[in-house]
């Protein structure tokens, strides 16, 4: 069996990413996903915004991914035809109770490196959005939206381009060593169905169960995965909005806020709900509550507009009474494993994120770009 030098398991948003990357350097790839298509867990089902990079503790990978991800993708964007606006967002202080949380988000803005935040009082925030009634806010230039489908085809079509292949409905069931590297098994089968140099576990949801047929991977470099699911409702007419509007915080999440998408038609969610299985179900009568919250943002929203949208879910690390969790992209100096690196928790900002991600799998992996 002749052995390639990668195969990225997992064919969202991070591994198209980090597939586009090593390709485009040389590295003969192949992209393994379970579905038949690219892109149809988490990369298709969330805000499809682009973050400045606000909320991430100073340190991290999420604040220091998300600031450098942030500048590659805009300049990605514009050089590569994908759809995308420069919006900003409004973070706002429904009252002056909420205002120390505007001075920590703008405190821990300055030291992730996001120096743009500007604030607004109630008069500059109605100038900017008529319809948003607040005791102050925060802008964020820098935030933006982008075509998350139009994005994932272009990272293919530039892998696909520079002789990286794309094989769906190839879940894999193990990950064999071999004196070479890996051999990757899909669907059952005994043998590898190829032979790789170096495996990337982008598989998003799917990680940890790829990281547990990994032969050798000890247990303690398996983080427990839990899913979230975020339900948004949509909204069925225009909206008076022109930019993304988020409340303060609130306790496991960014709370449920308006995004809109390059039509201008706008969304509300995510919410957070904790859930033992993949489920992307919408309950309808979950309207009330997403009203109520709409209504903070928009107290003249016509109710018999907003309708269920769509649900996606996010593979924290952890449950809902731990810390809020870093991603984990785990290479040969913590595992031990030549050629393996693992991603876990690859949560927001990850789409942001995408490729300055592949250009830390990369390093991991010792390949020069």
């Amino acid at each position: 069996m002749n052995t390639i030098d990668v195969v990225v398991v997992g064919g969202g948003v991070i591994g198209l990413s980090i597939a586009r990357t090593l390709s485009v350097f040389g590295h003969e790839t192949i992209i393994v996903d379970g579905e038949p298509l690219h892109g149809t867990w988490t990369s298709s089902r969330n805000s499809e915004v682009i973050h400045a990079g606000i909320y991430y503790p100073q340190g991290s990978l999420k604040a220091a991914l998300c600031t450098r991800g942030r500048a590659l993708l805009y300049r990605y964007c514009a050089d590569n035809g994908v759809p995308y606006a420069r919006t900003g967002k409004i973070i706002f202080a429904a009252d002056a109770a909420q205002s120390a949380q505007l001075d920590a988000i703008q405190a821990a803005a300055d030291g992730a490196g996001v120096d743009d935040l500007r604030r607004l009082s109630a008069r500059d925030a109605a100038a900017l959005e008529p319809e948003l009634a607040c005791h102050e806010a925060l802008l964020s230039p820098s935030t933006g939206i982008i075509d998350s489908h139009a994005y994932m085809n272009a990272l293919l079509g530039e892998a696909e381009a520079h002789g990286a292949v794309f094989a769906g409905q190839s879940k894999v069931t193990r990950l064999s060593r071999r004196p070479d590297g890996w051999g990757v098994h899909v669907n059952g089968e005994r043998e590898p169905a190829v032979a790789a140099r170096m495996v990337v576990n982008a598989g998003g949801l799917a990680a940890h169960e790829v990281a547990r047929v990994t032969d050798d991977l000890a247990d303690d470099d398996i983080p427990d995965v839990r899913y979230a699911r975020g339900v948004y409702f949509t909204y069925a007419g225009k909206v008076p909005f022109r930019h993304l509007v988020y409340p303060v915080p609130v306790p496991g999440g960014l709370g449920t806020h308006l995004t809109l998408d390059m039509g201008g038609m706008a969304r509300f969610g995510p919410d957070v709900e904790w859930i033992d299985a993949i489920d992307y179900s919408v309950d309808p009568a979950r309207g009330e509550q997403f009203l109520a919250a709409a209504r903070l943002i928009w107290p003249g929203i016509d109710p018999e507009k907003l309708q269920p949208g769509y649900a996606g879910i996010r593979p924290k690390i952890g449950g809902p009474d731990a810390p809020v969790a870093d991603f984990r992209i785990d290479g040969p100096e913590r595992h031990g494993l030549p050629g393996l690196v693992n991603l876990f928790g690859i949560e927001s900002p990850g789409l942001t994120a995408s490729l300055a991600i592949a250009e830390l799998v990369a390093a991991r992996l010792d390949i020069g770009t």
